[in-house]
């Protein structure tokens, strides 16, 4: 590694001994070198005028939650890292910690790379997601994810109210909308009607909930509007579409996400494969390869199957003379990466709409009248503009725009020399939703936010125990029945509680039903396909521990390769205990080494006692109990990057992407993954074997005045 002015590090072995020998005068050396820290008028090392969020974040709030008060004193305060969300105060002020729970959590699954840019875009937020931003299969399972808890979950609420208005099970409040409905179109008002409709909805939020009041919609029948029972046979939720118990809000919708598009990816591959083609049985059979390095692509299995089933069914066997297959592969997958920015543009657009319309603080409240106000000239024309106009004006304008494209393309061409990016300036973002987060944007705000006031945000609560099987605590089953729906309470509750089975008490058939139920698990053989999987899985098992212990040794030898697996798996006394991490000390490795990567929030432009500059971010093989790190000796550091330096952040998995499919499956444990971190110097440094790798992701980008972009 080049010696480069600002950063300390060991490097295993490169540092002369003079320098060994006297630490604290070759450190000393090199921070006196460095540049000193901007000045923060904040306790924490945000910029003030960097971007939108920046601003938000170190600015006075009306409304405080327990991370604005504990700006006022002095000190990182600790806001429940190690409770697990029991006891926690509201967080952040006007937002439940429940919604914020389900932003982190979110956020962590969505935004896996950033990198800094030199000044916020034409919108004023940054973590927009870059143009050149590389396909690859996890994010396109991410924003496939975000696109179905977004808009597909939205549009599913959406079809069940207007499925309740057309039913005629709410007699009052369909027979006024049918009643405005008629009489505007007597007095020939629908499109003013219609405009003044939304402008309402959009300025007066009360007006939501008596136009359209919320029923859960997974307990609203899409064919005749009346109530059934949730498809997962208990309304254990109230914004999913199945009704499925969550542990914590928000959690069903996303299991609902992740099954829709794993359903999806076995519709392709089974497609791809022919099964159940002409009947065939329903088998499977398969092998196992060398971990990760040889193991088999499903893709490419996928592919292979296709062949084969084409093969079987008179097909031509042999592709090595088909022409189309390559280029139309290379087609398929090269248009992947628009398609990819098509699904998150759509998320976006909708995570706008939706803060634009319900803001959350600090953000805005009164964004949603500039909103209103594009509707009120058009309502205004709508009152005297006839609609032969409208039709006439449609048809020119149609036509100007099929035949003038010579002079569109001219225009065009003067554009991008006058003005290479005005397209940006015309995307809604940077015009109606100026200044409107999507969801990321307004998780990275309130991360600033803790940062800003010296008090990061705690993670999400987690929990092994599965979701209760019982009604949800929210579900209100009279606002439920004033809602408007055709029930009784007593039909409310039978359709919200949980599917028992029948009691066997004075019911001798049932008794002896349940008691041949309940004998059957412990009775029935497993079949031969599932001893086979159940001796291949632990041949794999087998093979995965004797690779990580052929990898310990090797890193013994001193295999950089092998050094960073090491620790990727927990332990058994690390699984039965999960160790207390953050919100300054986690624990990892680096090269190989066990010690922890710790973050110093502190602003001081000049050393302290041999320590890095703060704010930053520094590997110690020296542990110090999850403290503010003040007793660490240079000697301990191997590395140390003050927070202003940094360009990129990524988060790297600990294994290949099917090596992590196998020893997940194997082993049935957690891997433990890495993260990267890239200097304005071009100097990069992992760390690796991280159990909380999102959370110290979070806090590196929460941190500084870094403008991000998200890849």
């Amino acid at each position: 590694m080049p010696d480069t002015p600002g950063y300390y590090f060991r490097d295993g072995g490169t540092t002369p001994m003079s320098e060994i020998a006297n630490p604290d005068n070759e450190f000393r050396q090199r921070i006196s070198q460095a540049k000193k820290p901007e000045t923060a008028t904040s306790k924490a090392p945000l910029g003030q005028e960097s971007s939108t969020s920046h601003v938000l974040a170190t600015q006075n709030h009306q409304i405080e939650g327990a991370a604005q008060k504990a700006g006022k004193e002095d000190g990182l305060t600790n806001l429940g890292w190690q409770a697990n969300a029991k006891g926690v105060d509201t967080l952040v002020g006007g937002l439940d910690n429940d919604d914020l729970w389900m932003l982190l959590r979110r956020f962590n699954k969505q935004t896996f790379h950033v990198k800094a840019i030199k000044e916020a875009p034409p919108g004023g937020l940054d973590l927009n997601i870059a143009e050149e931003d590389e396909f690859s299969p996890i994010k396109l399972r991410a924003n496939l994810e975000r696109l179905y808890m977004t808009v597909i979950v939205g549009l599913i609420s959406f079809g069940k109210h207007i499925v309740r208005l057309r039913s005629w099970r709410e007699p009052r409040r369909t027979s006024a909308f049918a009643a405005v409905y008629f009489l505007a179109w007597i007095l020939n008002l629908i499109v003013p009607v219609s405009l003044t409709t939304i402008i309402v909805l959009i300025t007066v939020p009360k007006s939501r909930d008596i136009l359209f009041p919320h029923v859960p919609p997974a307990l609203v029948n899409s064919k005749t509007g009346g109530v059934q029972t949730p498809k997962a046979g208990v309304l254990g939720s109230t914004d999913s579409a199945t009704g499925a118990p969550e542990k914590y809000k928000g959690e069903a919708v996303e299991q609902e996400a992740s099954n829709v598009v794993a359903s999806f990816a076995s519709v392709a591959v089974s497609s791809a494969a022919g099964r159940h083609d002409q009947g065939e049985p329903d088998e499977a059979d398969g092998e196992s390869k060398k971990l990760d390095k040889n193991a088999p692509d499903p893709t490419g299995m996928a592919m292979k199957m296709a062949d084969a089933s084409s093969a079987a069914s008179g097909g031509q066997p042999d592709t090595k003379q088909d022409k189309t297959k390559q280029p139309m592969e290379d087609a398929v997958w090269g248009k992947m990466r628009p398609a990819m920015h098509v699904v998150g543009d759509i998320a976006d657009g909708w995570e706008r709409f939706a803060n634009a319309l319900s803001p959350t603080p600090p953000f805005d409240q009164n964004k949603r009248l500039q909103l209103a106000a594009i509707f009120a000239p058009m309502l205004l024309m709508s009152l005297f503009v006839k609609a032969v106009w409208v039709v006439k004006g449609t048809y020119i304008l149609s036509g100007l725009i099929f035949f003038t494209d010579p002079l569109q393309q001219r225009g065009i061409k003067l554009l991008n020399e006058k003005i290479p990016d005005w397209p940006k300036y015309l995307e809604i973002r940077n015009t109606l939703l100026k200044g409107v987060p999507t969801d990321a944007q307004l998780t990275i705000t309130l991360l600033r936010i803790g940062e800003a006031n010296r008090a990061p945000l705690p993670p999400p609560p987690s929990t092994s125990e599965p979701p209760p099987d019982k009604p949800a605590a929210d579900v209100n089953k009279r606002a439920i029945s004033d809602a408007g729906l055709d029930a009784s309470h007593s039909e409310i509750e039978d359709a919200i509680t949980v599917d028992h089975p029948s009691s066997s008490e004075g019911d001798p058939a049932g008794s002896a039903h349940a008691n041949d139920a309940g004998a059957a698990p412990s009775t029935k053989k497993k079949g031969f396909g599932a001893k086979v999987m159940g001796a291949f899985k632990g041949t794999t098992k087998a093979s995965v521990e004797t690779k990580l212990t052929a990898d310990l040794a090797r890193a013994k030898m001193g295999s950089g390769h092998a050094k960073q697996k090491l620790g990727i798996l927990p332990s058994k006394d690390e699984m039965r205990k999960k160790p207390v991490e953050g919100p300054v000390e986690y624990i990892g490795r680096y090269h190989g080494r066990k010690g922890a990567v710790y973050v110093d929030s502190s602003v001081s432009p000049a050393t302290r006692d041999g320590h890095p500059e703060s704010p930053s971010v520094y590997f110690s093989t020296d542990l110090d109990g999850n403290e503010i790190v003040e007793s660490i000796k240079p000697k301990h550091i191997q590395w140390a990057v003050p927070i202003r330096d940094i360009a990129e952040i990524k988060k790297i998995g600990g294994l290949g992407w099917k090596g992590r499919l196998i020893v997940g499956w194997a082993t049935d444990r957690e891997i433990k993954d890495s993260i990267e971190i890239v200097t304005k110097s071009g100097n990069t440094y992992k760390a690796t074997a991280l159990a909380e790798r999102d959370e110290l992701f979070n806090r590196l980008v929460a941190m500084g005045q870094q403008v991000w972009e998200a890849y």
